[in-house]
C-alpha cells in the first residue's frame, strides 16, 4: 500500500492535537455516531489536566487509498527528547504556527532538527480566524526562520496552507473557500515522498518509543528500515555499537489504525509498527533479523541540564498515604522511566537510598514526580540544580543558558526586564508585537529561571506568556540572589490548632490549615523576616475557670498559601526538601532536629 509518514511539529498550545482530531474525523476513521473525547490523542490524565502533549503518539488515516501515518509530537521544550527521536521515523513534517503568536522558541527548536535531517516542510498557519491574527507577517517570520536555520533552496520553497484546526478547514489562500481539511490531505499526499525501503533485504527497524502495556509487556514502536515483518518471526536486538542485546520472537506485530493498535499479518519497509516480545531492548536500539550485523545509526539526544535528588521519604509521617515507599521500588521505577525516556538520566548515589535524576527542565521532572505520586509512591525531593560543565579548552565553568521569549502588555515590560536582569538575564531583543503587547527576548541562565514562573504571573497580573528553550552552555554568570525570607518551622509533632495559627499569622504567611498533622522540622509558613523561626503550631489555649472554651469559635484565619508541586520545588533552599505523597505535598528541613540544624549552620559559616 502507498504510505506517507509525517510528523506534526509546533510550539506548545498552537493546536497540533486539535488538528489531528479533525484529520481523524474527516478521513472517516470514526463512525458518524461515535463519541470521541476532545484531543483524543492526549489519553494520559496529566496531559488532559494540563492541556499539553507529553508523549509522542502515532495514529494513521486513509485518504484516497493512501495511508498517512501521523505522529503528534509534544510542543514543550522539556519533552524535546521525544521530538528528536520521532523525526527519524518520518519523511515529511507539517510545521504548524499560530497566526497571532507567530514563531516561538519551540517552533525554532523542532524545525531546526527537521531541516537538519533534510525533511521538506509543509507550513500550516493555524488559527487564522483569531481576531488578532496576522498571517502575512507570520509567513515572513517563518521564511526568515528557515533562512536563519540554513534551509536548502528546496526546503525554502515550501507550500503554505491557512487553517483553523478547531473548525476543521484548510485553504490555499486566505480568500479561498473554508470547507474541509481536504487541501491538507491532498498536499501531504502530493508533497511528502512515499515511504520506501528495500523489502528484499532482511528485516531491520530502529526503536523510537517504548511503552508498557499491562497485557503485552514492553511495546516498542519504530519504522521498518528494510525487509518485511511477520508475527512470530525470529529477531534479535543490537545496541548502537552493533553488540547483541537479546534474541527472541516477535510475539505481536501491531499497526496504527486511527486511535487503535491492531494486529497485522505482515508489514513492509517504510511502515510504522509496534512490536512486543523483547524484554531488554530499549529506545535507540536496532531490532533485526538474526542475520543482520550492523545497527541502524541513531541521532544523539541533547544532554540533560537540570537535576534533582529523589530519596526515600524518612519523615515521621512516612508510609501513611503511599504503598510504595522502599528504595528498591523507587529505584526500579526510575530505571524503567530512564529506559523509555532517553532525555532522563538516573544515577545511583553512595547512600543507596538516594538517586540523582537529571532531565531537560522543571516541567519534565515535575511530570515524572506527579506520575509517581499518583502511582502510590512516597518521595523526598531536593531543590533542582543545574548541571555545570567545564570548557574543554579554557577549563572555565560553564552553565546552561536558555533563550526566553516573553509576550507581555507594554505596561509590565519594565518590571519583567528588571526581574530577569536581577537573575543575570541579558536582553537581546525588544519589539512591539501588536495589540499593545511587547515581545522581549533574553538569554538567561537556567538556574535564574528556577521558580520565576510564579513571580512572572504575579508581576504581569496573569496576562504575560513566557516561553523558554535550551540555547547552549555559556560562561558562569556569577551568584544569583535566592529567597529573601526565612521559614516558620514546627517545633512539635501533632495537629495544628486554630488558636496557635492565629497567633502566628503576624509572623508571616502560613502554608497550613488547622487540624493538619505536622512534625518537628516541618515547614508550616514563610517568615516575614530574613531568618528561619522555630514556632509551635500545636499549642492550645490554657483554660481557666473564668474563660470558657467556646470563646475560641470566633477565630478567623487568613486562607493559607497553597503551593503546587512545581512551586514547592522552586521555593525550597538547599537545606530543605519537598515530601511528596499520593495525598500531600509538605515542605520540611533536611535535618529535622533543631540542634543538628544549628551545628550544620555553624559548620557552613566556618
Amino acid at each position: 500500500m502507498d504510505i506517507r509518514n509525517i510528523a506534526i511539529i509546533a510550539h506548545v498550545d498552537h493546536g497540533k492535537t486539535t488538528l489531528v482530531d479533525n484529520l481523524l474525523k474527516q478521513s472517516g476513521t470514526f463512525r458518524a455516531n461515535q463519541q470521541v473525547a476532545e484531543r483524543a490523542l492526549d489519553r494520559n490524565d496529566l496531559e488532559r489536566e494540563r492541556g499539553i502533549t507529553i508523549l509522542a503518539k502515532c495514529t494513521s488515516v486513509t485518504w484516497k487509498d493512501v495511508r498517512v501515518n501521523i505522529v503528534d509530537t509534544p510542543g514543550h521544550a522539556d519533552f524535546g527528547g521525544e521530538v528528536e527521536r520521532i523525526l527519524s521515523m518520518v519523511d515529511g513534517v507539517v510545521v504548524l504556527v499560530d497566526a497571532a503568536e507567530g514563531v516561538l522558541p519551540q517552533t525554532k527548536f523542532v524545525t531546526g532538527k527537521a531541516l537538519k535531517l533534510g525533511l521538506r516542510p509543509i507550513v500550516l498557519i493555524n488559527k487564522v480566524d483569531r481576531p488578532d491574527a496576522r498571517p502575512d507577517e507570520v509567513l515572513n517570520e517563518i521564511f526568515d526562520l528557515f533562512s536563519a536555520l540554513d534551509a536548502t533552496d528546496e526546503q525554502l520553497d515550501f507550500p503554505t496552507l491557512y487553517a483553523s484546526g478547531r473548525d476543521g478547514w484548510a485553504a490555499e489562500s486566505l480568500d479561498a473557500p473554508r470547507e474541509t481539511l481536504s487541501p491538507l490531505f491532498d498536499l501531504i499526499v502530493r508533497h511528502v515522498p512515499a515511504a520506501t525501503g528495500d523489502t528484499e533485504a532482511p528485516f531491520s527497524m530502529l526503536v523510537t518509543t517504548l511503552e508498557y502495556d499491562p497485557y503485552l509487556g514492553r511495546v516498542l514502536t519504530g519504522r521498518i528500515h528494510t525487509g518485511v515483518a511477520k508475527p512470530n518471526m525470529a529477531i534479535k536486538s543490537m545496541s548502537r555499537d552493533g553488540s547483541t542485546i537479546e534474541q527472541g520472537r516477535m510475539s505481536k506485530l501491531l499497526g496504527f489504525r486511527g486511535l487503535e493498535r491492531v494486529p497485522l499479518d505482515q508489514a513492509e519497509a517504510g511502515d510504522i509498527i509496534a512490536i512486543a516480545g523483547l524484554t531488554k531492548t530499549t529506545v535507540a536500539d536496532t531490532i533485526a533479523d538474526p542475520l543482520v550485523v550492523e545497527a541502524i545509526r541513531a541521532n544523539p539526544i541533547d544532554p540533560p541540564t537540570l537535576a534533582m535528588t529523589f530519596s526515600v521519604n524518612d519523615s515521621p509521617l512516612a508510609g501513611r498515604e503511599g504503598d510504595k515507599v522502599t528504595s528498591r521500588m523507587i529505584r526500579d521505577r526510575l530505571m524503567r522511566e530512564s529506559e523509555g525516556n532517553v532525555a532522563i538520566r538516573v544515577t545511583e548515589s553512595d547512600s543507596k537510598d538516594t538517586y540523582e535524576v537529571a532531565g531537560r527542565g522543571e516541567l519534565q521532572l515535575g511530570v515524572l514526580i506527579e506520575t509517581m505520586r499518583r502511582e502510590g509512591f512516597e518521595l523526598s525531593i531536593s531543590r533542582p540544580r543545574v548541571l555545570m560543565k567545564s570548557d574543554p579548552i579554557t577549563g572555565q565553568r560553564q552553565e546552561p543558558i536558555e533563550e526566553v521569549v516573553i509576550d507581555v502588555d507594554e505596561a509590565y515590560s519594565g518590571v519583567v526586564v528588571e526581574k530577569i536582569s536581577q537573575r543575570k538575564g541579558e536582553l537581546t531583543e525588544m519589539r512591539p508585537a501588536g495589540a499593545g503587547k511587547q515581545r522581549i527576548v533574553f538569554l538567561c541562565p537556567s538556574r535564574g529561571l528556577i521558580g520565576y514562573h510564579g513571580q512572572f504571573l504575579t508581576d504581569t497580573r496573569g496576562t504575560g506568556v513566557i516561553n523558554r528553550i535550551f540555547h547552549g552552555y555559556g560562561a558562569w554568570r556569577g551568584p544569583i540572589e535566592g529567597r529573601r525570607q526565612g521559614v516558620l518551622i514546627s517545633t512539635e509533632p501533632g495537629e495544628t490548632v486554630a488558636y496557635a495559627l492565629w497567633n502566628l499569622e503576624e509572623r508571616g504567611v502560613l502554608f497550613t490549615d488547622p487540624g493538619v498533622k505536622v512534625y518537628e522540622g516541618m515547614i508550616i509558613g514563610e517568615n516575614s523576616r530574613g531568618h528561619d523561626l522555630d514556632v509551635n503550631p500545636v499549642k492550645t489555649k490554657k483554660l481557666t475557670n473564668i474563660r470558657a472554651a467556646g470563646k475560641d469559635d470566633a477565630i478567623l484565619l487568613t486562607p493559607p498559601r497553597r503551593m503546587s508541586l512545581e512551586e514547592a520545588l522552586a521555593y525550597i533552599e538547599d537545606d530543605e526538601l519537598v515530601e511528596v505523597t499520593p495525598k500531600s505535598i509538605r515542605l520540611r528541613k533536611r535535618s529535622l532536629d533543631p540542634n543538628q540544624r544549628k551545628r550544620e549552620a555553624k559548620a557552613a559559616e566556618a
